[in-house]
C-alpha cells in the first residue's frame, strides 16, 4: 500500500508539472529566444546586418538550454545573405525555430530580410534593415490531464476527460522588424526593434495574447593588438590578433536584460567571455549566467563556435545542466572576384 501511494505521489507531481507547462505557456505573454553567440546569429539580432559581410554568408545556430531539467528548450536558426554592390543592398532570408519539451509547444518562423548601406564618410557607414516574417505556432495537448480524469480511490487515470479539446493546434501569423547600425574601422552600435505590429499568439479564437515588442541596443568597439607570425608565406600576411569590447540591452515588457563581454581574437582562434543578467536590482530577478566561448575561424571562411552557458540563478548550475550552443558559418565571394578589394567596409565585429 505505501509503494502505491509513493508511485501515486509521483505520478501527481508529473501531471501537476505538465498542466503548469501548459498553462504557463497559454497564460504567460511570449518571449523570444536568445542566442549565447547573437553575433553569430546576425540576422535574428538585427536586420540591419543583412549582407555586413559584403560576401555570401551561410550560417546555422543550435541551442539546448536546461538540458538538466525535463522542461528543456531546444532552439535554432540557419540563415544565408548576400551582398549587392551595384545597389548598396544586402537581401537574406532566416528560419528560426524553438521547441518546449514538457509542454510541447513549438515555433517555427521563416523571414526575409533586406538592408541597404548608406555611405557617411570615407569609412563610416550607416545601415537600415527590415524583415517580414510568417510565423506558426503549435501545441500539443493529448497529454493534458484534468481533474475528472484522476480515480484517486484506484490511483489510476481515466483515459477519457469528457474536455472538448482536441489534440492538436496551431495558429500563424505575420511578424515585422526594423533596425539600424551604424560602423566605422573601430566601433560599431546598432539599434533594432522586433515585433513591431505586437501580433496576438493566442490559439484560442477571441482571445488575445500579444507578443510584446522587443527593443535592443548593441555595440562594441575593437581594439587592434599588432599583426603576429606570418601565416602565408605565398602572401606574405600576417596573424591578425585584436581585442573586442561588446554589449547587447534588450527590453521585452516586463524583462530588461544586459549582455556584456569581450572576445580576444587571435587568428584563427577566438576565446571569449560574457555576463548576461542586469547588475542593477529592479522589481525581477534578473542574474541569468556566465558565458564562455571558444571558437575557430578559418581563412577558408569557415567559423565554428560553442559556448557553455554557467547559470548563476536560483535555478543552479546543477540543476539546470546550463545551456549548450553551437554555430557554424561559412563565408565566401560570389560572382565577380574584382570586387574582394571592396571588403574594407566589413563591420568590425565580434566573431562570435
Amino acid at each position: 500500500m505505501i509503494g502505491s501511494t509513493k508511485q501515486f505521489l509521483v505520478m501527481m507531481k508529473r501531471i501537476l508539472l505538465t498542466i503548469l507547462g501548459i498553462w504557463l505557456g497559454f497564460l504567460a505573454k511570449a518571449q523570444d529566444v536568445q542566442f549565447s553567440q547573437f553575433y553569430a546569429a546576425p540576422l535574428f539580432l538585427n536586420p540591419a546586418f543583412t549582407g555586413n559581410t559584403e560576401l555570401t554568408r551561410i550560417g546555422a545556430n543550435y541551442r539546448n538550454q536546461w538540458p538538466g531539467l525535463d522542461h528543456s528548450f531546444n532552439s535554432y536558426s540557419a540563415y544565408m545573405d548576400h551582398y549587392m554592390f551595384d545597389i548598396n543592398s544586402g537581401i537574406g532570408l532566416i528560419f528560426n525555430g524553438n521547441r518546449e519539451s514538457k509542454a510541447k509547444l513549438s515555433t517555427n518562423e521563416v523571414g526575409l530580410t533586406y538592408s541597404y548601406r548608406l555611405q557617411l564618410g570615407f569609412e563610416s557607414f550607416l545601415r537600415f534593415g527590415g524583415q517580414a516574417s510568417f510565423i506558426t505556432r503549435d501545441a500539443y495537448f493529448g497529454d493534458l490531464v484534468f481533474g475528472s480524469q484522476l480515480d484517486i480511490n484506484r490511483g489510476v487515470i481515466n483515459p477519457i476527460s469528457g474536455e472538448l479539446l482536441t489534440d492538436d493546434y496551431r495558429h500563424s501569423f505575420m511578424d515585422y522588424n526594423f533596425g539600424m547600425l551604424f560602423h566605422n574601422e573601430i566601433l560599431w552600435l546598432g539599434v533594432a526593434g522586433h515585433h513591431l505590429t505586437q501580433p496576438n499568439t493566442s490559439f484560442i479564437d477571441g482571445n488575445i495574447s500579444k507578443l510584446p515588442m522587443k527593443l535592443s541596443g548593441h555595440g562594441g568597439i575593437k581594439i587592434d593588438l599588432g599583426e603576429g607570425f606570418i601565416n602565408n608565406y605565398f602572401s606574405n600576411s600576417r596573424q591578425e590578433r585584436a581585442l573586442f569590447l561588446a554589449f547587447n540591452y534588450k527590453h521585452q515588457n516586463p524583462f530588461n536584460q544586459l549582455d556584456i563581454g569581450t572576445q580576444f581574437f587571435i587568428q584563427p582562434l577566438v576565446v571569449g567571455v560574457w555576463y548576461r543578467g542586469f547588475p542593477v536590482k529592479y522589481n525581477l530577478p534578473n542574474q541569468e549566467a556566465l558565458i564562455g566561448l571558444l571558437g575557430l575561424t578559418l581563412e577558408s571562411g569557415l567559423d565554428i563556435g560553442y559556448s557553455f552557458d554557467f547559470t548563476t540563478s536560483k535555478l543552479g548550475l546543477s540543476q539546470s545542466g546550463g545551456a549548450h550552443e553551437v554555430s557554424i558559418r561559412y563565408s565566401f565571394l560570389f560572382g565577380d572576384p574584382n570586387q574582394r578589394n571592396r571588403r574594407s567596409t566589413i563591420i568590425p565585429c565580434f566573431r562570435f
